[in-house]
């Protein structure tokens, strides 16, 4: 689990800015209540998405440039012949109902609302603890005078504690800068995320919208550079990456609401130290709000570490299950490429390095959603689909993706023959199955 918090939060730092030039996190040096009233005026939710899209484009506009007919041709060529190479390799038809060749822009607007998706959950928490914890802290100060005599001149407590109190208009006003901070940092991070990835996909979560396979050409000729690989045969690799998590996607019903409510698990269990938010409501001078002094000030160990029994679980949860999604695309198209493309080996190798990096997937990810995901985990868990393959086939691997409850574990990364052994000869499905078709027996 990363040591960052959620958002781009990092403990004694903010944004990265200057914070005294007067260019915050807006990046424009214009007076911050020059554009509070139309940043405020966000009413979609506790992330402000608009300033994180505008924010996004700008951050990724640098040699961003319109995708030409004749990339996206390639692209719809490779996707389309990616897909007959899976059909003998995997019993899960096609997920592609369409296919797209974006620009960094494009990606961008076809991703953020699954983006929201993924960090509203926490960021609502987040701003829901952060009202709880400033009513909280500003009840100590009453019952302790020398506590409240720290506060700056201009803050009367008193009217303070009447307007938080019941949800009043200050928490209202809390919640809505708390808005426009989480998107300066969201808008942040996914446009330098967009930048570098190549797919819709490549975190293993599908971004853009349901079956339409994507990639960015060029962000496909920059991860050729250095290779010795023709970009045609890079193409191809990860069109057929793109392909198989559009058909694990596309036909395992439950996995994207599997995913989401890891999450919102994790989101549950967020707190908020209250002595923190305490300093850092005695460090704001009510004369002059400055946006990235008060970002700062939220990360300097505002929020308590994440390390609750409910929220390792639920990350553990999260992790696991991503992991064995990237093991089974990374296994199959190992499969379905290596009698079709001479640098498979290679390609897939560089796609595992990427990962064991740190890409800026995987720092997007961590940012946003307080996650890292554990590189070690995605090799083992294509060892694993790989022993059952050998096991039981093709058909039997897949069956695996039937139901939740018949995935591997964490435990069972360690172990494949583990989890080989346990099943033993017994058709799990169909036990399921079975479980439904039994009469409720009565209460005695």
């Amino acid at each position: 689990m990363s040591d960052r918090l959620p958002f781009g939060f990092t403990p004694g730092g903010g944004s990265g800015g200057s914070g005294g030039s007067g260019e915050g996190i807006f990046g424009t040096g214009a007076p911050f209540f020059a554009e509070l009233e139309k940043l405020l005026s966000w009413q979609g939710g506790p992330v402000n998405w608009e300033l994180a899209r505008q924010l996004a484009i700008r951050a990724s506009a640098d040699g961003d440039r319109p995708v030409t007919a004749a990339e996206t041709g390639a692209v719809t060529e490779a996707v389309r012949l990616a897909d007959l190479w899976l059909d003998p390799v995997t019993t899960l038809p096609s997920g592609v109902q369409g296919v797209q060749a974006w620009s960094r822009a494009e990606w961008i607007e076809a991703t953020v609302p699954v983006w929201r998706s993924l960090c509203d959950p926490v960021a609502g928490r987040v701003v829901e603890a952060m009202g709880s914890g400033l009513s909280g802290s500003l009840e100590q100060l009453k019952n302790h005078p020398e506590l409240a005599e720290q506060l700056p001149p201009g803050i009367d407590l008193s009217q303070l504690s009447q307007l938080s109190a019941g949800g009043g208009p200050f928490l209202g006003i809390i919640n809505q800068v708390g808005g426009l901070l989480f998107g300066a940092q969201v808008g942040q991070a996914i446009g330098a995320l967009a930048g570098d990835t190549v797919s819709s996909t490549e975190i293993g979560l599908p971004l853009g919208p349901v079956g339409q396979a994507a990639l960015l050409p060029a962000a496909i000729a920059a991860f050729g550079e250095g290779l010795g690989v023709g970009e045609d045969e890079v193409r191809l690799y990860l069109a057929l990456r793109e392909a198989a998590h559009h058909r694990l996607y596309g036909h395992v019903p439950w996995l994207r609401s599997h995913v989401l409510s890891a999450i919102e698990d994790y989101a549950r269990g967020i707190t908020v130290d209250p002595e923190a938010i305490g300093r850092t409501l005695s460090q704001i001078d009510p004369t002059r709000l400055d946006p990235e002094g008060l970002q700062q000030m939220l990360g300097e160990g505002v929020f308590d570490d994440p390390t609750t029994p409910q929220q390792q679980a639920a990350l553990r949860r999260l992790e696991t299950v991503l992991a064995l999604v990237e093991g089974w695309v990374d296994e199959v198209v190992d499969a379905a490429a290596r009698d079709h493309l001479p640098s498979a080996a290679a390609l897939r190798e560089t796609l595992r390095r990427r990962r064991a990096t740190g890409g800026p997937a995987e720092e997007t990810f961590a940012a946003l959603v307080g996650l890292e995901l554990r590189p070690r985990r995605l090799r083992e868990a294509a060892a694993l689909w790989n022993a059952l393959r050998e096991a039981r086939g093709i058909e039997g691997r897949d069956a695996i993706w039937a139901h939740p409850d018949l995935l591997p574990g964490a435990d069972d990364l360690d172990d494949p023959s583990t989890f080989l052994s346990s099943s033993g000869e017994s058709n799990p499905v169909a036990e399921i199955e079975s479980l439904d078709d039994e009469p409720p027996t009565e209460n005695t």
